[in-house]
């Protein structure tokens, strides 16, 4: 079962709760997909059953089409935010790690077309494979101009920067709390770069961020 944990894989004294996601953070995967700019953030849920270690080998669904793979910043909850401040964002950040937005693109798009939630495409079991995560205190640079990255087989897939995210870290956690009460071991994910594709059994996977990078690979 998973638990958090920080980057040398020591467990962290979190409960493992929901994820809340943002999708369309990022001008240029907006394009790729042929979208429009959002006005206001486009928030999804994934359930605490989403959540795997990224270290494990990755599990995809079978017969369920394509699987693709949208790596992004995650951000670990502290404390309770509810209707929260900027500042009190800040205050609650506990640590910063890298996940995997596995997605049924296939289905998602069959969902968007028919006018219907996401969350079959976004929110199946193992969807959301997670690295541990670095401590606020330990985190070394800006996190919000961090490079963000993934290799594919040795191929770069998705290479960008979190300073390149529209809706940024601490305004969007706040808004996220408007909506959801935001507790201790929720985790949030910022959104993806453009670059997404198919995963495929046998893939060699090496994602990275700030200084710092761990490989894992699809069964």
């Amino acid at each position: 079962m998973y638990q958090h944990h920080n980057w040398q894989g020591a467990l962290l004294d979190f409960p493992v709760s929901k994820v809340v996601c943002v999708g369309s953070n990022y001008a240029k995967h907006i394009k790729e997909m042929g979208g429009a700019t959002p006005d206001e953030p486009v928030l999804f849920i994934k359930p605490e059953s989403a959540l795997c270690d990224i270290r494990q080998p990755l599990v995809l669904p079978a017969d369920l089409g394509s699987v693709h793979h949208e790596v992004e910043l995650a951000i670990l909850i502290g404390s309770t935010l509810r209707q929260a401040t900027e500042e009190h964002v800040s205050k609650a950040i506990a640590g910063y790690g890298v996940a995997l937005d596995l997605t049924l693109r296939d289905l998602q798009g069959k969902l968007k077309k028919a006018g219907q939630p996401w969350e079959k495409a976004k929110g199946f079991d193992n969807a959301c494979p997670i690295s541990g995560f670095i401590p606020v205190s330990e985190f070394s640079g800006d996190p919000q101009n961090t490079p963000i990255a993934l290799k594919i087989n040795g191929e770069v897939r998705q290479q960008s920067s979190t300073a390149d995210m529209i809706h940024k870290i601490v305004p969007l956690i706040a808004y996220m709390s408007r909506f959801f009460t935001l507790r201790a071991g929720d985790v949030i994910l910022t959104g993806t770069p453009d670059g997404v594709g198919p995963l495929s059994s046998g893939d060699e996977l090496e994602v990275s961020f700030a200084d710092r990078s761990l490989t894992t690979r699809v069964l």
